[in-house]
Order: structure tokens, then C-alpha cells, then sequence
């Protein structure tokens, strides 16, 4: 374990939490130097407390409450710093122990900062109320927060809950990948064999996981060898997890990864797992990464997201991750058609539908396994219970509530009988409604005395009252009403005398003060005031209720103020008000989540079947709303087009081999093909299509190949990316599926291109699948192609007013017209450009030359070309870097402060010297489209891998120089941002310059 936290210390980065690391001693689990000062670990001390619960979770961040604080001490310390955000406690003083903490206030925010960098926490909590002098508070484990399950407690309000995140494992199998994962939350597993590397990818993409877990398997390709690296079988997934945190294990893979969980979140070796796995044969193959995000199945920028397409924007949240994981996992054929008759069932609907309230499966399991839930959430259980009671009783629904039965149970991987669920539904319903007061019943009024504030009991009860009904607490609900009696005698005997002699002595301004008072943060009714002790003692009224006062103390005994005062029969009054107000609706609460415990897999099914059936009501609506059909692809139409508004042009598609698709640019090719695959993912899924009417096969796979971009991290071209993506394609592809890719083969020259993609054709031809090759490739229809089911389509243009213009109508055919310079033109192109590469073309292409003689002067002109064009861009960027350089030395130099700086480039693929770690600087960012941003940071490199992480920006050019300090920096920033546009470079943050006053 101290190994495990030696390699996470040295991940830490910045300056303060270096300075921290610095101090560690790695003897023991706390990471404390006992030669340090606050470093001793005897007996008695609370570094030896805190330890005790350290060795129970040792690889959990330990946070201690200490008063109004949670501290952490030595490696938990540096990660607060680090992660969190926080400051060193003490500062960075070198004779001390690494100390940080975070105010109680901020419990959450501290939470979501170190769960979302995948660390666990302990919360241990400290006994509230006074304790004897030299004794030591006792305390106690409260809870724990894991990036699975980020949970806090709390008692009055609808409680937010993330989706908890699963470990996962995977290893190769006679069938392919296989994949585990395991959720800690639901205490459940579900396993997936035959994965292609492809969907691996995409799953570990699309799945926010806490830990993941290689098998040893994974490092043997097919031929036998141990070499797992970027290229060849394996590589797609190799660059995958390359750049992310996993560790290896062997033997079975279940049993070590749920061994391994169990270890990772501190439970207990009896702990047992269900396995909701639900058998995946006749099921089509999941989406490959390139098809999810070409078409929009995941958020990718520049493309329609499909959720948006295919949901009203009010529905988010769970039903639309339901569709998401539905569109990335496409269901069986049987469950594609029961979502499918479903889906009609719904659209006829004409009775008015429940309003599908949304629990989480695993918010209701953490919930009642803590005996945490409150009565706002036993509000919202009763609601699904009674939904699902609705759609039961109305005979328009029943039969929508009978087939949603099966996809649940897919989901939920519980099989539960439709007249079990209905009347386990109607039993746990009517004993929540027993307890709990619901909306509208309200039969306890707040306690009410003259002369107690009204603030404290509507504070103190407000919270408990109306929360379970009052006849099953009839006792606690008179001895509440008892205790607030006598707190309100108590006052009236100890503090109203004092208020009346106050009240009849007439003093000038500054004299006499006192009033009774509720103190909100010690949630107790003291006197507060000034000046009205007697100078002389000569028994009056009052002066006895005075001499009784004692100073008020907080829970810690420490006084709170010199004008807060109380008495021993208040103080009595108050601990009894408040001991009777305090566990008598919690017991209930919990007495009844232990109850629901037992009924946790039919709230679990209840749950997400209203989830689905909110999910399939909203896609009905929205696939209404747009003209859709359920599912020859007849008047096919772009599904990002609102055919409501009449604003696609719509094609008829009968499919039934290979079609080689050739057309303009910007004549619809691509956006057939994104049409035709979301299309017939929509309908192997259940849901409505963007048709007037569509016959759609059951495909086993659906794969669709866009542009290809390069991956300089893996050392990858886009050439080299998409042979690796028709790869794929070729060895998954059968007579069942559908294949799409778009402009095969534009990453290399063009004979050798021509000929791969021409094979590539033969081969989808001979397997016999469905699909779509478009390409530009012309000279493909002069090889001699072995094809028995292909056959030519085109993008249709016409002749207009002496333009040729696209129709984007599918039509039988070839074009050769790539309408290359009207696009250019179009784009805004300078007309030089234009009319030389049309001298070009006509003095190369227009003569008759053999197709040997044409391929080889074409990749000779196409190499002198791109040298050009290389050496034309590096010329480029370096005159820009010198008058960018020249720009802001004379800014700077011309600035107020008449700073003097040496400027430094930071080429693409280099990085930061380390010069830089902890200096103050400001940089500019040349970017691909040459326009400027400009910035200050204290963390250059951090910033630099930060821009260039964001799409487009991976090689990125920055000049930057260092300062002395962070004023300075920001000074120089804004004052840069407003002058460089006057030297005639134009930037993307010229706004930011307004929020600052310096350099103005």
C-alpha cells in the first residue's frame, strides 16, 4: 500500500503539493515524519487514531473532523492540494507535517474534486457536544465516497446521486475480447464475450469507469507472441489504454476482478456479486468507435447528435443514456421488435400517461442499503410504484406496461412475472402510504410560544414534522410538545424577568440591552445583552434571574461571547427539546428501509421500466413531431433535416448489393450515407426512422468509415488509421451486415489507392453484405474488378445557367465531375488560385494519355505540389513567429512597467522546458487557422498539454516568455490582447481583455 501511494505522490505536479511530497516519510501508511513537528504516531495522539482508520482503508483519502473542519495529514494532505484545490494548513513551513483541510461547508465540492480524479474517501466524524477538559473527542467511520459512488448523506432533500461508475476488466477469449464489469453500488456483474477490438474501444470510450484491469491474455497475439504494441492486432486497443491508468492481473477473470473489487472498496470477503448478464445471442455487434462517432451516437463535433435528433430537448438524464447505450449496443431481434410494437402502441395512445418519474436503480440500492432514505425519497419511490399501478389499471396502457416486461429485463438482467410485479407494486405502495405523510396531508403544526423566536421551532421541527404520519408516533409527538412546553416555562421563569427589568429602566443611548434570542448556529434560545447587571444589589425584580446566569458555551465547551448567557434550567430544557425532537422519524425511516430492502430487485425492475417508458413516449413524440415512420429505404431523408419544415431533399434507396457511389463534392455522398446508417440503426434498435417508409433488415453489424484523421501520439498517419479501420470491417463483415465507408482510400496516392480499394470491393462484393462505397477515385472503373453483385450509382448534377450544380439525388451511374472548382470558389478560394489550377488541369488532363502514363505524371505533379505546399507553410509560420516575436517585445517593452523579455517557441510535438515549473509566464497560441490566443498561466506545461488535448489543436505552435511574477503576467496579458490587433494579427480572446484593468 505504501508503494501504491509512493507512485501517486509522484504524479503530483504542482509547486505546493511538491513542496509537501518533500516532507513524506514512507514508513507508514499516513506518510508522516514523526522527527517533524504534529509527526508523532504514540499512543493517545490523534495521528494515531487517524492511522488505526487508515490500516481499515488503506488506499482511501482519510478526512477527519476536526471542529469545523476535515483534516488530512500527510499523503492524503498532498492529495487535497493537489486535487482539491485546497491550501497547505500552516502554509509550507518546513518543520511541519504535511496538513490540509477543507471547512465542513465544503464537504461536497471537496468530495466531487477527489472522486472525479479517481481517488476513495473515508469520512470519519468527530462526537458532537462538550466533552471534559484533557479528554479527547471519540470518533467514528460516517461513510465513504468512491468515484463508483460519490454519496453524501443527508436527511431533507431530494439527494443528488451521479450514476456510479463500474470497475472493468478485459481479456481476449477463444470468441475475441471479453469484457466484466462490475458495479460495487448494485453489488452486481455483466460480462460480454466476442467483442471486437473496435467496440472494446468504444465502450472504454463512452464509459466513465473507476479502475480498469488488463489481462495478461491481452499481451498474446494470435501468432503466440508477447508483443501487444500500436501496430497490427491489437494496436487500436493498445493506444486505447496506453495513455490511461490500468493494472495487470491473470487466472479467471471474474473471480479476480470481483477479489479485486472487493479489496478496492474495503468490503468484506462474504460480500456476494449477481451476475446480470443477459445471453447476447442473434444480437447485432456493438457500434465500432468510427461508426458511433461519425454518425453522431456519441458527441462529436461537426455532426448531428443523434440524442437531440431522436429525443425532445426536455428529455435528458436516464431515459436518453437508455437510448444512448441502446444505439452503441443494438438489442436483439425479439427485443428490437417488442420496443418496436411498443413504439406504436404509444402513438396511438389518446388517454392522458403518467408523468414517469426517474429513480436511479442504484440510487435506491445505496439508499436503502445506508437506511439513509428520507422521506422525500419514499415520496418518489411511492410515485414509480404508482405509475407503474397506472398504466396496470387503464386498458389503453395495460398492454404497453405487459411488453415493456422484456427490454427491462435486459436491462436489468431481473426476471420478474407481470402479476408479481403488479401486486408487489400495489403491497410496498400501500405500506409506504401507511408511514410516510405525503403530499398534501399535512396534520402537525410547528411548536408556537410567545416568548421563544418562531425562527428556532420552524428551524428545529421543520425538518422532522410531516415527514411520516402522527398516529404511528403519537408518544414522541406529546413528549415533543411536552419538552417545548417546558422549554418555553423555563424561559419564561429564567429570562422574562430579566427582559421586564430591562424594559422599565430608561437609559440614555448606549445603556441597558438585553433581548431573548435564537442562536441559529448552536441551534439554541439564549439571552443576549449588556449592561444590565445592578450596580447595586438591593433585590429587586429580576435581579435574582440574574444572578443564575452563566456564560453560554458551543459544543466544544468553549464560551461563545461576552453578551450570550443562559441557565442550568434552560440548558436542561433545551438538551431535552432537542433529544425528543431528534430520533424518533429517523428510527422510522430507517425501520422502513429495511423493510424495502427485502423488495429491492422489484424497485430496481420498477424503476427502469419507467425509465424506458419515458424514454420510448418521448422518442414516439419527437419522431411524430419530425413525420418519422416505423419501420426498399423509401423517401429516405437526412435525419438531422426537420421534414416537418420541408427541408430535405429525399432519395429512394433500393439496396440489395454493393453499391460504388461517385459524385461531386458537396453532392450528398456523405450524407447518404450517415442517412442510410442512422436509418437502419434506428429501426434494428425498435425506433422510429426518417422515412415516409422503410423495409430494414435485422443486420448482425452496422459500420460505417469516414474521414480518417492522423494520430501523431500513436505515430499513426490517416492513411494508416483507416487501413486499420477497413481492416476491421473486412474481418467482421458477413452476408447480414452493413457496410458504409465514404472516399475509400484518399490518404495515399492515388494508382495504389485506386487498386486497394478496388480489392476492397471485391472482397465486400464476394462476402455478399449490403452497402455503400463512395469514392473519387475515377480510375477504379478501369481495373479489371471480379464483381458479381456490384453495381454503379451517382450523385446527380445538372447543367444551370452555364453552372454545373448538384441535385443530391440518387440516380444509376458514374460521375466523374467532382465540381472541385466550383467548391473551391464557393469557399472563397482567391480567383488567381482558380483559374491557375484550371490552366493545370487543362494543359494535363484534357489530352488523351494512356492510364498507365496519366497515373504516373499525376503522382509526380502531386509530389512537387505537396513539397511546395510543405516548404510554402514552413516559410510561413516562421515569418509569423518573427513578427509576432517583434509585435510583443515592442509592446512589452513600451508597457508601464518597461518589462524586458526573451521569447520561446514550443514547436509542435516538443513541450515546456523545465525552467518553466513554477514561473509565471504569458504565451500565445498560433493557431492552425493563424489567429492568436493569449494567456497567462503558472503551469505552462499543464496548459500546453491542456490546448493541445482539444480537437484540432494537437500541434499547436506557442511563443511564450517568462515573468516575475502573476500581476505582472496579467498585466502583460490584457495588455497584449488589446495591442497585437492594432499590429495586425487577428485573436479568438479579444473579450477577455475587457474583464481585466490592467494594461487598459
Amino acid at each position: 500500500h505504501i508503494i501504491w501511494w509512493k507512485e501517486k505522490m509522484q504524479t503530483c505536479m504542482k509547486t505546493s503539493s511538491s513542496q509537501l511530497v518533500k516532507k513524506l516519510s514512507y514508513s507508514n501508511l499516513l506518510g508522516l515524519d514523526e522527527n517533524l513537528k504534529n509527526g508523532s504516531l504514540k499512543e493517545g495522539t490523534l495521528n494515531s487514531e487517524v492511522l488505526k482508520f487508515k490500516s481499515r482503508f488503506p488506499r482511501e483519502v482519510l478526512l477527519c473532523r476536526v471542529g469545523e473542519f476535515y483534516e488530512a495529514v500527510g499523503f492524503d494532505a498532498c492529495v487535497l492540494v493537489e486535487y482539491a484545490g485546497l491550501n497547505p494548513m500552516g502554509g509550507l513551513r518546513s518543520d511541519s507535517i504535511p496538513k490540509a483541510g477543507c471547512p465542513v461547508v465544503n464537504l461536497r465540492q471537496t468530495l466531487d474534486d477527489l472522486t472525479r480524479n479517481g481517488f476513495s474517501v473515508c469520512i470519519v466524524e468527530e462526537v458532537q457536544g462538550p466533552t471534559q477538559a484533557r479528554s479527547r473527542k471519540s470518533r467514528f467511520i460516517s461513510g465513504h465516497a468512491h468515484p463508483g459512488s460519490p454519496y453524501v448523506f443527508g436527511l431533507d432533500h431530494d439527494l443528488e446521486f451521479p450514476e456510479p461508475m463500474p470497475v472493468v476488466g478485459i481479456s481476449r477469449s477463444a470468441k475475441g475480447y471479453f469484457m466484466v464489469q462490475v458495479l460495487e453500488t448494485m453489488k452486481t456483474f455483466s460480462s460480454e464475450d466476442g467483442l471486437t477490438e473496435e467496440a472494446i474501444v468504444t465502450k472504454l470510450r463512452t464509459c466513465h469507469y473507476h479502475h480498469l484491469y488488463l489481462h495478461n491474455s491481452l499481451k498474446n497475439n494470435s501468432s503466440g507472441t508477447s508483443n501487444w504494441r500500436e501496430f497490427g492486432e491489437g494496436g487500436l486497443l493498445w493506444s486505447e489504454c496506453n495513455g490511461r491508468h490500468f493494472e495487470w492481473l491473470e487466472g479467471d477473470m471474474i473471480n479476480e476482478i470481483l477479489f479485486r473489487v472487493k479489496e478496492l472498496y474495503g468490503l468484506d470477503e462474504k460480500v456476494t456479486f449477481r451476475n446480470v448478464t443477459v445471453a447476447s445471442e442473434n444480437r447485432p455487434r456493438s457500434l465500432h468507435l468510427g461508426t458511433a462517432s461519425q454518425i453522431g451516437a456519441i458527441q462529436t463535433e461537426g455532426i448531428p447528435f443523434l440524442l437531440k435528433i431522436l429525443l425532445p430537448s426536455n428529455c435528458t438524464g436516464l431515459p436518453a443514456m437508455y437510448v444512448r447505450d441502446l444505439l452503441l449496443n443494438p438489442p436483439a431481434y425479439a427485443i428490437a421488435s417488442t420496443i418496436q410494437e411498443i413504439c406504436k402502441l404509444m402513438s396511438n395512445v389518446s388517454c392522458s400517461i403518467p408523468q414517469f418519474t426517474c429513480i436511479s436503480p442504484s440510487k435506491l440500492v445505496k439508499l436503502l442499503e445506508l437506511r439513509e432514505a428520507n422521506h422525500v425519497e419514499f415520496c418518489k419511490i411511492k410515485s414509480v410504484l404508482d405509475e407503474i399501478l397506472q398504466l396496470y389499471e387503464d386498458s389503453e396502457l395495460n398492454e404497453i406496461l405487459r411488453l415493456l416486461m422484456d427490454p427491462t429485463w435486459v436491462s436489468t438482467g431481473l426476471k420478474i412475472d407481470f402479476q408479481t410485479l403488479v401486486i408487489e407494486c400495489e403491497s410496498i405502495s400501500h405500506r409506504i402510504g401507511e408511514l410516510i405523510s405525503l403530499d398534501g396531508e399535512n396534520d402537525q403544526k410547528t411548536s408556537s410560544y410567545p416568548n421563544i423566536p418562531n425562527d428556532f421551532f420552524e428551524e428545529m421541527e421543520s425538518s422532522w414534522k410531516n415527514r411520516v404520519k402522527k398516529i404511528h408516533l403519537k408518544e414522541s409527538y406529546e413528549e415533543v410538545d411536552k419538552a417545548a412546553e417546558a422549554l418555553s416555562l423555563a424561559v419564561t421563569e429564567d429570562f422574562l424577568p430579566i427582559i421586564s427589568r430591562i424594559k422599565a429602566t430608561t437609559a440614555p443611548f448606549g445603556g441597558v440591552r438585553g433581548e431573548i434570542t435564537y442562536a441559529r448556529e448552536h441551534k439554541s434560545v439564549w439571552f443576549k445583552g449588556k449592561r444590565f447587571a445592578p450596580s447595586v444589589w438591593a433585590n429587586t425584580p429580576g435581579e435574582e434571574q440574574i444572578k443564575q446566569l452563566k456564560p453560554s458555551i458551543d459544543s466544544k465547551g468553549r464560551k461563545v461571547g461576552e453578551e450570550w448567557f443562559t441557565t442550568v434550567k434552560v440548558e436542561n430544557a433545551l438538551a431535552r427539546y432537542h433529544e425528543a425532537a431528534k430520533a424518533m422519524v429517523l428510527e422510522l425511516l430507517r425501520g422502513l428501509s429495511t423493510e424495502l430492502q427485502d423488495k429491492i430487485n422489484v424497485l430496481i425492475f420498477a424503476s427502469m421500466l419507467l425509465v424506458i417508458a419515458k424514454a420510448l413516449f418521448a422518442h414516439v413524440s419527437e419522431g411524430k413531431r419530425r413525420r418519422w415512420v416505423f419501420p426498399t429505404l423509401i423517401q429516405l431523408s437526412p435525419y438531422w433535416f426537420d421534414a416537418a419544415e420541408g427541408s430535405a431533399v429525399v432519395n429512394t434507396i433500393e439496396m440489395k448489393s454493393i453499391f460504388l457511389l461517385t459524385g461531386p463534392n458537396g453532392g450528398g455522398k456523405s450524407s447518404l450515407l450517415r442517412s442510410i446508417c442512422a436509418a437502419a440503426l434506428f429501426g434494428i434498435c425498435g425506433f422510429m426512422v426518417p422515412a415516409e417508409s422503410a423495409i430494414i433488415p435485422q443486420f448482425d453489424s452496422i459500420m460505417l468509415h469516414m474521414k480518417s484523421y492522423d494520430s501523431p501520439s500513436d505515430g499513426k498517419s490517416s492513411f494508416q488509421i483507416e487501413m486499420s479501420e477497413l481492416r476491421s470491417i473486412i474481418t467482421g463483415a458477413t452476408s447480414n451486415s452493413l457496410v458504409l465507408v465514404d472516399e475509400i482510400c484518399r490518404g495515399t496516392e492515388t494508382a495504389k489507392g485506386t487498386c486497394i480499394a478496388g480489392s476492397f470491393v471485391e472482397t465486400l462484393d464476394s462476402i455478399g453484405c449490403l452497402g455503400i462505397i463512395s469514392t473519387h477515385l475515377h480510375d477504379i472503373f478501369k481495373l479489371p474488378l471480379n464483381t458479381n453483385n456490384t453495381v454503379f450509382k451517382a450523385m446527380g448534377s445538372e447543367f444551370v445557367n452555364g453552372q454545373t450544380k448538384p441535385t443530391w439525388k440518387l440516380t444509376n451511374g458514374i460521375c466523374r465531375e467532382s465540381l472541385a472548382f466550383e467548391t473551391a470558389q464557393r469557399e472563397g478560394v482567391p480567383e488567381t488560385i482558380i483559374q491557375r489550377a484550371q490552366q493545370l488541369y487543362a494543359s494535363v488532363y484534357t489530352h488523351n494519355k494512356t492510364y498507365n502514363d496519366t497515373i504516373q505524371e499525376s503522382s509526380q505533379e502531386s509530389t512537387s505540389f505537396v513539397s511546395s505546399i510543405v516548404n510554402e507553410s514552413t516559410d510561413q509560420m516562421e515569418k509569423v513567429l518573427k513578427d509576432l516575436e517583434k509585435a510583443v517585445s515592442l509592446i512589452c517593452k513600451k508597457s508601464k512597467s518597461e518589462v524586458l523579455i526573451r521569447c520561446v517557441v514550443i514547436a509542435p510535438r516538443k513541450q515546456p522546458p523545465p525552467s518553466v515549473i513554477g514561473a509565471s509566464s504569458v504565451y500565445v497560441i498560433i493557431r492552425p487557422d493563424n489567429r492568436l490566443y493569449v494567456g497567462e498561466t503558472d503551469d505552462l506545461e499543464g496548459r500546453v498539454r491542456a490546448h493541445r488535448g482539444k480537437p484540432g489543436m494537437e500541434n499547436a505552435t506557442f511563443l511564450y516568455f517568462l515573468v516575475s511574477g502573476k500581476s505582472v503576467a496579467c498585466q502583460l496579458e490584457t495588455l497584449l490582447i488589446n495591442r497585437l490587433p492594432k499590429h495586425g494579427f487577428q485573436l479568438t480572446n479579444v473579450a477577455d481583455g475587457k474583464h481585466r484593468n490592467f494594461g487598459t
